[in-house]
């Protein structure tokens, strides 16, 4: 039975809060950030060894396999899932754009300072943006100058497929040392984005009745539940846009719920191109064995594109306005070459 949106505010004992609207209920936003990188990562990219992937997973045997398309559309591959946006799943997208109502999914970049912490910026910048206008009073225009933080905890940002390295190598097991340079990634760089990502965008509500659970681990009945629920199926080439209802209140110390496993394979499964989500993976880690199985599993191993702090507020109020959770989904990346992450504004277009 397709849902609806409740008003319920769910009082939290710590930080993260569920933010109530002001007429339909709580939904939220959340930040997220990597740990910093030593001397020896340029780019402060999170190391993963691939023998972190291969212990205490509970399941079967068969459950226990870490999924990869390492070697599934070639060596040199860099689009990853996107390779699953077929003509047919670009199609269907296109198809849900029926009233040309469009909502963005992108958090307001705003020049302020972030704490520090796990959920800190992984360069030093304590801004997301830095802003220099100059204006002479001679020439007729102003001049702009930004700084601006890729992987920031404060801004909607793309994730790129060498964002994350796993035993020395990026996806698709292209070496590290060939991938990168002082100029930045030679491959799995934003740049191969470029022609854009439209697709067809599926919103799974977790938060129907409130925040989830602190330390909820997000898993395979969670998804199904939602899609039951809201009378929505996930297809090969959608996009993945999860809503947890959750805001962040600058405490990296409290638990927040999150990606597990399950999950990852799940979109695995399904053939899912490309997470969005208000909330990625858990902190601290559901399972110390297995930490953040979205950004170093579906990122690294699937070669999932990523869009981090999702503003999900307005989609969930519309989709349930309309009555309808999937939409065509727009992301055009800038064409910088060299960049692993960079800050986007995706579209749902009804």
């Amino acid at each position: 039975m397709p849902s609806r949106i409740k008003e319920k505010e769910r009082s939290l004992p710590f930080s993260w809060q569920a933010r109530p609207l002001p007429v339909r209920g709580g939904c939220g936003r959340r930040s997220r950030g990597a740990p910093t990188g030593g001397a020896a990562d340029p780019f402060h990219q999170v190391h993963l060894r691939s023998t972190e992937l291969k212990n205490d997973v509970p399941g079967s045997a068969n459950e226990q396999e870490i999924p990869s398309n390492w070697g599934r559309w070639g060596a040199d591959d860099e689009l990853g899932t996107l390779n699953l946006i077929t003509e047919e799943a670009r199609a269907r997208g296109a198809a849900e754009a029926r009233t040309g109502r469009a909502v963005s999914l992108a958090q307001p970049i705003r020049p302020e300072p972030l704490a520090s912490g796990p959920f800190a910026p992984t360069t030093r910048e304590v801004s997301p943006v830095q802003h220099l206008m100059q204006y002479t009073g001679g020439a007729p225009a102003t001049a702009d100058m930004m700084l601006v933080t890729n992987h920031h905890a404060r801004s909607t940002h793309l994730d790129a497929l060498g964002h994350q390295i796993l035993d020395g190598q990026v996806y698709p097991g292209r070496p590290l040392a060939e991938s990168v340079t002082p100029a930045g990634v030679r491959h799995g760089s934003t740049a191969a984005f470029a022609a854009g990502i439209a697709t067809r965008g599926v919103l799974l509500d977790l938060a129907f009745e409130g925040p989830l659970p602190a330390g909820h681990p997000i898993t395979p009945a969670d998804f199904e539940a939602a899609e039951a629920r809201q009378g929505v199926r996930l297809e090969s080439g959608d996009a993945l846009v999860v809503r947890c209802g959750w805001v962040y209140a600058i405490d990296p110390a409290r638990p927040m719920p999150g990606i597990s496993l399950d999950a990852v394979r799940w979109m695995h499964r399904r053939g899912v191109s490309l997470y969005a989500g208000d909330l990625g993976d858990a902190h601290p880690p559901l399972d110390p064995a297995m930490p953040g199985p979205l950004h170093r599993v579906a990122l690294p191993r699937l070669g999932m594109p990523l869009i981090d702090v999702a503003e999900l507020e307005e989609l969930a109020i519309v989709c349930a306005e309309l009555n309808r959770y999937a939409f065509l989904l727009t992301v055009a990346p800038p064409r910088i070459h060299g960049l692993t992450g960079v800050p986007v504004n995706p579209l749902a277009i009804f």
